[in-house]
Formats: C-alpha cells, structure tokens, sequence
C-alpha cells in the first residue's frame, strides 16, 4: 500500500507547487487561465490520442463496462434530481455537479492506482474509454449549447462539438488504435513529449486556483460540493459492487475492480471544463480536492473488504 501513498503524495506535490506559484504571483493575475486554456485546447488532446491509440478497443465491450457506466448514470441522476428540482441550480451548474460525482480520474489517477491495486494498469480502459467517446462528447456538446448566448441552432452546437479539441483528440486516438494502424517513433515520440506535459500542467493549474480560497469557503454552494463528494466517495462504489455481484454477477476480481474504480476520485478534467466554460467552478474545484482527499481511507476499506482472501 505504500505505492499507492507515493502516487498520491506525486500528485499532491504538483498541486502545492501550484499553490506556491500562485501564492508568489509568479505567473501573474491570468497565469492560471493561461494554463487552464493550454491544457484544454493543446496538452490534453494529445494525452487522449496517445492513451487511445494504445488501448485495446475490444475492451470497451469488456464486463467492466456496463457496470461502471451504470454507477456512474446512478450518481449522474441522483444529483440532477436533487440539484435541479429540489435545489433549482441553473443548468451549468447542474452538469458540473453530476460530473463532479460521476465521472472518475481514470487516467492519471486511475492508471497507477490500478498498477499498484490491482496488478495491472490495463483495467481503467474501458472507463477512459466510455467517458472520452461517450460521456465527452455529449457533455461537450451541452457546454456549447448553453454557451451560445441562447442560440440552440442544432448544426453549430454540433459543428463546436465534433471540432473540440478533447473530442478529437480522443476520436483519433481511437482510429488509430481500431485500424491497428502502426505508429513509428518519428510519430508518435513528440505526441508523447507533449503529452507528457498534460497532467503536471494540469495539476499545476488546479494548484494556482486554490490560492486564496477555502474549501467550502463559498457560500451557497456546499451542499452541492458535499453532496457530489458523498456520492463520488461511497454511493458510486456502494452502486458498482451492487451491480457487479448481484446484476451482473461478476467473479470476485472482477467485482473488486469495478469497485475500485468507482471508488477513484473525480477527475480533474471536470474542473478544466469549469474553468473553459466559466461555470462551476468552485463545485468542481472543492469536489475535486475532498474526493481526491477522502479517496485514500475509501480504497484502502474497498481493497481490504473485498481482495484477495476475504
């Protein structure tokens, strides 16, 4: 278990160091949403390209996924029940909620965890694979529809969708990867380096934005930030156990895995959407810092109730 320590104290060192440059003013007042916009735009498509090309398609069709676009569709609707109808948030903020409770960091949190977890890095394909060609496009595509001032002409929306750059990065990536089409290191070498760059900046960024803010410290919005945070940390796994071992019947591993990856934390990606979109933004930021936090306990409990031998 002390891998899986290392791997979040990684991700914490990047973030305080965020901190610390946003602190110091080191990149000035629009340093954060000059790398916000960088990742989105740059850093982030190439990262999706690079892990698509190399993932096995047929995995998206594995037993895994079922379940885990289940538990993530069970929190996505539990939120939007609450936070439209009974709490009457705008719809952006709707969206980034649900989002905040659903959609795991199956990429630079999931992968490692899963090498360190479960044996094997492979496992968070068919999520990174739902969430990208999926879940991406249809959230993509709603951001646009409620940032065009009103017009909801329906070839523009999808004009601004099929040409976002998180959309196709990760359409391309999965071209490359179905065709088998071979990638020589003159290629795919510099999409590397460049992707290599995506979740330090990334991370960096989320840094700088905690730079004079509380958790929790906005008024108005903490039951939203709690309310995806609790069902992030325990409805998702509790709701990907369900289904593995009584829906689907999954064998023990296979129900420990998806249990697993329910229990990751929300992927920073959501607050990148908030930070493009101006919308949410402390919902996501907040979510993202407590469930990143309170993951920890949640995965250790997972894997000592439900690994091998118990």
């Amino acid at each position: 278990m002390l891998e899986v320590l290392t791997g979040f104290a990684v991700i914490g060192v990047a973030i305080l160091l965020g901190w610390i440059i946003g602190r110091i003013d080191l990149l000035g007042p629009t340093g954060g949403q000059v790398l916000s916009r960088l990742t989105f735009f740059v850093l982030s498509p190439f990262l999706l390209f690079v892990v698509l090309a190399r993932a096995d398609v047929a995995t998206l069709f594995s037993g895994l996924l079922p379940v885990s676009a289940l538990s993530a569709v069970t929190v996505f609707a539990i939120f939007a029940v609450v936070s439209r109808f009974v709490w009457r948030r705008p719809s952006g903020e709707v969206l980034i909620g649900l989002l905040s409770a659903g959609q795991v960091n199956s990429n630079n949190i999931g992968i490692p965890l899963s090498l360190y977890l479960l044996g094997s890095a492979a496992y968070p394909a068919p999520v990174i694979l739902f969430q990208l060609l999926i879940l991406t496009p249809v959230v993509m595509a709603i951001f646009e529809a409620l940032t065009t001032d009103g017009r909801r002409r329906p070839w523009p929306i999808l004009r601004r969708t099929i040409t976002n750059p998180i959309v196709v990065g990760s359409l391309l990536g999965t071209i490359a990867s179905a065709t088998g089409i071979p990638l020589p290191a003159i290629v795919i070498d510099p999409l590397e380096l460049i992707a290599g760059a995506a979740v330090p900046v990334l991370l960096i960024s989320y840094g700088i934005s905690l730079n004079g803010q509380r958790v929790l410290g906005t008024p108005g919005r903490r039951r939203d930030i709690l309310l995806a945070s609790a069902l992030k940390l325990l409805v998702m796994p509790l709701a990907a156990w369900t289904l593995a071992r009584f829906a689907f019947g999954l064998s023990p591993a296979e129900v420990l895995v998806v249990t697993v990856l329910a229990a990751l934390p929300t992927a920073q990606n959501v607050f990148n959407y908030a930070q493009r979109y101006t919308i949410g933004q402390t919902i996501a930021r907040d979510t993202v810092f407590l469930t990143t936090i309170g993951c920890v306990p949640v995965l250790f409990l997972v894997v000592v109730l439900l690994g091998p031998g118990t």
